[in-house]
Order: C-alpha cells, then structure tokens, then sequence
C-alpha cells in the first residue's frame, strides 16, 4: 500500500502556504528565514514527487542542488543575521538601513 502523489503535493501546498504567510506576516527576520526554507523544503517535496510519478531522476537530481543551495543561503543569511542581532538585538526587518556602509 502506497500513499498516492498527490497527497505530497497537497502536503507541499500547504507548507508552501505556511511558509509564505509566514514570510508575509512575521517582521522577525529569524522567522522570515526560516518560513523561505519551510517553502524551499515544500518545493523539494513537489520535485521528489513528480520524480517518483513519472519514473526520472531529474527531480532529485534537481533537489540536491536546491539543498546546496539553501546550505550555502543559511551560512551567507545567518551570518548577517547574527551581525546585525549583534548591533541591535531587537532588529526587525524593517531596519535594513543599518546594512548601509
């Protein structure tokens, strides 16, 4: 007994929703980055599953690099994140003026 592939793209949809309110709503930029890798992972599920539905491997081939991606994206966002907590722990989102040089 499988689970049928569009129960994961509904499952993807909804995290992919989740995550883009959440990127909308929260003005928390610690949040904010974690909502883009909640949408970044529902993308991967959606891959995986037509992967596995019409039988190629480009989906998951397509997944490893969005997973590079998204390492090498947490090492540069956290990085600023944390450079900038630093400065002002109580920094939104709104305050990106303080990037300028």
């Amino acid at each position: 007994m499988t689970v049928p592939g569009a129960w994961y793209l509904v499952l993807a949809a909804i995290l992919f929703g989740i995550g883009a309110t959440g990127l909308l709503v929260r003005r928390n930029v610690l949040i904010m980055f974690m909502c883009v890798e909640l949408m970044l992972n529902a993308v991967s599920l959606t891959f995986v599953t037509f992967a596995r539905m019409l039988n190629d491997i480009g989906g998951q081939a397509s997944v490893f690099f969005i997973l590079v991606v998204a390492a090498a994206e947490v090492v540069v966002g956290l990085g600023i994140i944390v450079a900038i907590f630093r400065r002002r722990p109580e920094a939104t989102a709104d305050d990106l003026h303080m990037l300028k040089g």
